[in-house]
């Protein structure tokens, strides 16, 4: 029996968690459309991933727009095909006490970490219920399960979008649409060299982004009578 070629859309793939996933679908037969803001970046995972045989397509898109993105990922269904498969993973990473937190920093956090996915979710959410099938991935972190000091602005849209998953889970399991909370410990990914984070871990007992990315293969790949709510990945080393 030949099995029905599916489509997924990966938010972030230009690096990091996003572009190791683009890989590891690519090998397993799935269709990418690839979303980030650079569109250089975006190329060159595009060929890699043709590179393995099936389709990929890039959009650049900035999340942190948040009043866009909806129509946005809309726009990218019609033109990619019906997306199958969703994948949050676009993300920023902040360092700094609460109160010295200024309200711009707070808010470009919770626009990119958490409305932006909310946006991604409504802009797919209605194509998925209209096939009564589809799978979402939100790519949260241990920080939406444990508070940090010092990462005060970066827990709370964890948090938040664990609570998003995990209510939008229960609301849509009727429709057969699957919604999985993964929470990965610290990932050795460009992340931890942005101008927002000042931390000094050893990167090397990290986990790697393509380790990653194969719990989020194994669970958009469960069969349909099964889901993984949630999922906290840890490196075995023992660092957060």
């Amino acid at each position: 029996m030949i099995e029905q070629k599916r489509r997924a859309l990966i938010t972030g793939a230009s690096s990091g968690i996003g572009k190791a996933t683009a890989l590891e679908f690519a090998k397993a037969g799935i269709d990418v459309a690839l979303v980030s803001r650079s569109h250089d970046k975006l190329s060159a995972v595009a060929e890699a991933v043709q590179h393995a045989g099936v389709e990929a397509k890039i959009y650049p898109v900035d999340l942190g727009n948040v009043g866009e993105v909806q129509a946005k990922m809309q726009a990218i269904a019609q033109d990619f095909g019906a997306i199958d498969i969703l994948v949050n993973n676009a993300g920023m990473a902040y360092t700094g006490n609460l109160s010295d937190t200024p309200l711009a920093d707070w808010q470009r956090v919770i626009d990119l970490n958490l409305t932006g996915a909310f946006q991604c979710m409504m802009g797919i959410l209605p194509g998925m219920r209209q096939r009564r099938t589809g799978t979402i991935i939100n790519i949260v972190s241990i920080a939406g399960k444990q508070a940090f000091p010092n990462w005060g602005a970066y827990c709370v849209s964890k948090a938040g979008l664990m609570a998003l998953s995990q209510t939008l889970a229960q609301e849509e399991r009727s429709h057969g649409i699957r919604v999985t909370a993964l929470c990965p410990g610290s990932v050795n990914t460009e992340l931890w060299d942005t101008d927002t984070v000042n931390a000094d871990f050893d990167r090397s007992k990290m986990l790697t982004p393509e380790i990653v990315a194969q719990s989020i293969l194994y669970a958009a790949l469960l069969p349909q009578q099964a889901v993984i709510d949630e999922l906290t990945l840890m490196p075995s080393a023992g660092v957060l």
